[in-house]
């Protein structure tokens, strides 16, 4: 049979062979055996139900979740010549009944429902005397509250096939799946002793990349407009950051379009229908968006966000490069972030296991977004990818050259002071002790009285903190899980107190200066700089940096926020209100030092 379903792959599709993990999956499904198939974004899933369905005496009934996928692969189907329709809520009762009509009669060989619709007891009874060869299950994690994407609907599943006077073979399919929800996907599913293939969650195709620290409304719009020509989404949090980030870019000049719930069902359609047949390139959207959406052209995936877990950011950014072709995925990433997803986890009504869950995900997120490690392997070690692994070569992290440097003794200070602080509190507590904060609860505590107490003091207190969560994503420190999470010590840790073990951290290396270098000329121009400002706000000029601070100054040169901020005297309060124009003076003063070199 293996031999007639790749003639009907070359009949009806146009391709002569198989994908890797499809042909597997099709014999597994030929021989009658229930089949779970977990496959990357783009990796044809479709094909491996929709093959065995031609070549079953019967119909297959297709769950999907979505009425955009069933449109687009109904509509893909019928224009091959294989007999397909879908039955869901935006038809009236007379579409319906033709439909089922043509169904009962044996015209249809593939029909597409929603989950909700195997509740229904009409539907249930008009069943029972179908020729049902196959169910083919599509987003299959949905059947499970550890997954991603929760819906209490798939549950009927189970309950439907066992009402049908005759078992069918039964097929599920998932792009995201750990081992937890793949074990949960088949009990709930009540599958057979079925066949499980893997066939891997990379994208050989797909440059990963994480941006921390960026202007993300400054990079969004230089990116778009450098690859306005090509297909690109852009995917934000909220529905009012969608809309922002559209008009922003249209004003630019740019031709974009948005989708998010707060639209109305045929802007939507409209905008969904103008991105697929490229009338428009971009397109701004809430995750709502591109769920089955087969549009194969799209070549970069921007996360405005960071999303609340792997599953839901490895389904979005495999949106991307669907074709094979080489594509480009960026997350850009900012703390604010977690406090944003923290608030959505706490606003959803659900249990306390759920809760739970969904901030253990979210932290696997954040420790993406730190590691400095190869980010597809990241994605492997999350679903335990069994594939060898090796670095990808074309990611954030494998492309980072950055100097590594030692941070044995940097590390060891934050781990001690975790240590004195009795392992109880979060990120930011931790931080303003070390950098010898004099806030609040700081004194409260007494925690000025330790030993640990301003040891990073050079360090501002956004450096200390991206430095532990660096720390937690590398496995030396762990956090709890809650709203409120607090740093716990691993075993890692201990090794490195112990003198046992070293840290490495990439760090761009600022130019140093030589001992009395500091030029009297560039000093002068620092203080006119002063002067003016300290006019405009009508305060001493001490105020805004005193001399020292300038001097510093004069001798480093900062061309990078970072570098400002690690002059002393130059808070980052002070920074906000007078740090800007010293730093463009001597970004400028580099920029005109590079000219004359190459003259």
């Amino acid at each position: 049979m293996l031999e007639q379903a790749q003639q009907l792959l070359q009949q009806y599709f146009g391709y002569p062979t198989f994908r890797e993990g499809q042909q597997r999956i099709i014999t597994s499904l030929l021989e009658g055996q229930d089949t779970l198939g977990i496959m990357p974004t783009g990796g044809g899933k479709s094909i491996c139900y929709q093959i065995p369905a031609l070549l079953f005496s019967g119909t297959t009934i297709v769950v999907s979740p979505l009425i955009s996928l069933m449109k687009d692969q109904v509509d893909a189907l019928n224009s091959v010549g294989i007999s397909a329709t879908f039955i869901n809520s935006t038809l009236s009762g007379k579409e319906v009944n033709e439909r089922m009509q043509a169904t009962m009669s044996g015209k249809i060989k593939l029909l597409y429902v929603a989950p909700e619709r195997l509740e229904a007891e009409s539907f249930i009874q008009r069943m029972q005397s179908l020729h049902i060869s196959c169910i083919a299950i599509d987003e299959a994690h949905c059947v499970s509250q550890w997954g991603h994407d929760f819906r209490t609907s798939y549950l009927a599943i189970a309950p439907f096939v066992r009402s049908l006077p005759r078992r069918p073979i039964l097929a599920a399919f998932t792009a995201t799946a750990t081992p937890e929800v793949t074990q949960d996907m088949a009990r709930l599913l009540c599958l057979s002793e079925p066949n499980i293939y893997v066939t891997g969650f990379g994208r050989d195709n797909l440059a990963m990349n994480v941006l921390r620290g960026e202007n993300k409304r400054d990079f969004v719009m230089r990116y778009a407009e450098s690859h306005s020509s090509q297909p690109g989404i852009i995917y934000a949090a909220t529905r009012k950051e969608v809309d922002e980030i559209q008009t922003a870019m249209r004003r630019k000049g740019l031709n974009v379009g948005k989708y998010h719930a707060g639209m109305t069902d045929d802007e939507r359609a409209h905008n969904q229908e103008a991105f697929i047949y490229d009338d428009i390139r971009i397109i701004v959207a809430t995750n709502a968006f591109g769920m089955g959406i087969d549009k194969s052209n799209v070549r970069w995936v921007i996360h405005y966000n960071m999303p609340k877990n792997m599953e839901a950011y490895v389904q979005e950014a495999g949106r991307a490069g669907r074709d094979g072709e080489p594509s480009e995925c960026i997350l850009l990433f900012n703390p604010q972030d977690i406090i944003t997803q923290k608030f959505l986890i706490e606003q959803n009504m659900q249990s306390p296991e759920r809760k739970s869950n969904d901030y253990r995900k979210l932290q696997t997120m954040v420790d993406y977004c730190y590691t400095p490690n190869c980010l597809n392997n990241a994605i492997l070690d999350y679903f335990e990818d069994p594939s060898e692994q090796t670095p990808c070569g074309i990611c954030s992290s494998c492309k980072d050259e950055r100097e590594l440097v030692d941070i044995t003794i940097e590390a060891q200070k934050i781990f001690s002071c975790i240590h004195r602080m009795r392992e109880r509190f979060g990120v930011s507590m931790i931080a303003s002790v070390l950098k010898g904060s004099q806030n609040k609860k700081v004194l409260q505590y007494r925690f000025d009285q330790l030993p640990t107490y301003g040891v990073m003091r050079k360090s501002t207190e956004k450096e200390i903190s991206d430095l532990i969560n660096v720390l937690i994503a590398e496995g030396y420190l762990m956090l709890s899980e809650g709203q409120y999470p607090i740093v716990k010590i691993q075993q890692l840790a201990v090794d490195v107190l112990k003198g046992e073990r070293q840290v490495f951290q990439k760090v761009h290396k600022e130019p140093e200066a030589a001992p009395g270098s500091m030029d009297e000329t560039l000093f002068e121009q620092l203080r006119l700089i002063r002067r003016d400002l300290a006019a405009k706000a009508k305060v001493p000029p001490y105020i805004i940096f005193n001399d020292a601070t300038l001097r510093e100054m004069s001798e480093v040169c900062p061309i990078t926020e970072r570098a400002m901020l690690r002059i002393k005297g130059v808070g980052e309060q002070k920074f906000r209100n007078y740090g800007q124009p010293f730093l463009q003076f001597f970004q400028e003063r580099s920029t005109q030092e590079s000219y004359s070199l190459e003259d």
